[in-house]
């Protein structure tokens, strides 16, 4: 029995935006024109101050654009060229914060309670079930664990039924064992309601894990780049199998580079040829293995 349904179909979310912005480098315009598929899990991806946050607010109704439209599902949240802003109470956006944002003088399910449109205790009920919080519902936020936080945060962006659930980095303060739970339960809600679904990370394993679609910030243009591997690959690699992991330590003895890599929570060793790459300590890789001989590179 689900709360509510929200159907997947081929309809587009369609952002066409301008907005000055100012880096560490200097000033820049953000030009966003991208279509993102209803109903998919998709990655806003770059360096930091590239305006991945800023767009996320754009589509949120928190911060407007200097020029620009938003289309979603034929719906005109903002023209404008025609004066049309939505405000940020009719666009039905669900917004996770990189700090959770909390109401810290309220329990768990007041703050679940908060975010609907009228008090419905019978799905706050359900969400709190399937986010493993009804025993702590009467707790509030400074009682919790950082990934307890993270969960009353998402069951809250739930609960007001959105078409949009916007993620900034949520998870990018919870360990490894962590991460992955609360992955899985993004990926249940995506599946189980459709909801279309904008993830900022830095993360390329989660990026590969949670999305069909990446988008790349630049300091002018965002551009979509397809599925993960397009963007992490670039297409150069054939390998059956890939997957991404970190350099924690490189050895070099005579011909070979021996590499000690973390592989999701493991550490893995990987012998490549002296004479090609060079890795280090902290080097982000790519490792695609073909016929169990492995090609890596750094991404």
């Amino acid at each position: 029995m689900f709360l509510f349904n929200i159907l997947k179909t081929r309809k587009m979310i369609k952002i066409d935006i301008r907005k000055k912005l100012l880096s560490s480098t200097g000033e820049f315009t953000l030009n966003a024109n991208i279509d993102i598929p209803s109903g998919e899990i998709v990655a806003f991806y770059g360096k930091s101050g590239t305006g991945k946050t800023t767009l996320l607010r754009i589509i949120a109704g928190l911060a407007a654009p200097d020029e620009g439209t938003i289309n979603v599902e034929d719906n005109t949240w903002l023209d404008s060229r025609n004066g049309i802003y939505l405000p940020v109470e009719k666009r039905a956006v669900g917004y996770v914060f990189q700090s959770y944002a909390l109401f810290p003088n309220m329990t768990i399910k007041e703050n679940i309670l908060f975010a609907q449109k009228k008090p419905d205790i019978s799905q706050a009920k359900k969400l709190m079930e399937i986010f493993g919080l009804s025993s702590l519902q009467n707790r509030k936020p400074a009682m919790l664990s950082g990934g307890q936080q993270q969960r009353v945060a998402l069951a809250r962006a739930i609960a007001c039924k959105p078409r949009i659930m916007l993620l900034d980095e949520p998870l990018s303060a919870l360990d490894h064992e962590m991460r992955g739970s609360i992955q899985d339960e993004i990926k249940f809600i995506n599946k189980e309601w459709g909801i279309t679904t904008i993830l900022v990370s830095h993360d390329v394993s989660e990026i590969f894990k949670l999305c069909t679609r990446v988008y790349s910030f630049n300091e002018s243009t965002v551009v979509d780049k397809g599925n993960p591997a397009n963007l992490f690959s670039g297409n150069r690699l054939s390998g059956k199998v890939q997957f991404t992991g970190e350099v924690l330590a490189s050895e070099n003895e005579d011909l070979i580079q021996i590499l000690t890599l973390l592989v999701g929570n493991t550490p893995v060793k990987i012998v490549v040829p002296a004479n090609g790459e060079t890795f280090m300590a902290g080097d982000k890789v790519l490792i695609a293995s073909k016929a169990f001989n492995p090609i890596i590179q750094k991404l």
